[in-house]
């Protein structure tokens, strides 16, 4: 055989017609995730965890990954839809985590940049009510 054969491919070991190349389609989209499945298998085999990794580990938390983010962000853009804004920023990511329950207690040691406290005023700090004396309960007399 002569040089030219084997660079044009009909050599045995070379590509040929007869293989129908498979077009390569990522583990996330296999999942129907958007988080990267592969990026977090890396992630768990080089951090040692464990001496092995599961092949459905990964996907298990991407999925678990994704779900949380877009919580976290559906409650964020709610609190900036009620602050008349459309882009969300770190001040809407701590009052939507700190005024739901289970994120605050997922997040409850978490420190978010720039994103401010809860406003909250103690009640014997406000003002006294006025006219709100135990004789003016009750009283459906007009008596002037």
């Amino acid at each position: 055989m002569s040089k030219g054969a084997a660079a044009s491919g009909t050599s045995k070991g070379g590509k040929g017609k007869g293989k129908a190349t498979k077009s390569v389609v990522s583990r996330s989209s296999k999942a129907g995730l958007q988080f990267p499945v592969g990026r977090i298998a890396r992630f768990l085999k080089a951090g040692k965890y464990a001496d092995r990794v599961g092949s459905g580990a990964p996907v298990y938390l991407a999925a678990v990954l994704e779900y949380l983010a877009a919580e976290v962000l559906e409650v964020a853009g709610n609190a900036a839809r009620h602050n008349k804004k459309t882009r969300i920023i770190p001040r809407h990511i701590q009052l939507a985590v700190r005024n739901d329950e289970e994120l605050s207690n997922l997040l409850g040691s978490v420190t978010i940049a720039s994103g401010g406290v809860l406003p909250h005023i103690l009640p014997n700090l406000l003002p006294a009510k006025v006219g709100k004396n135990k004789g003016d309960v009750g009283s459906a007399s007009q008596e002037f």
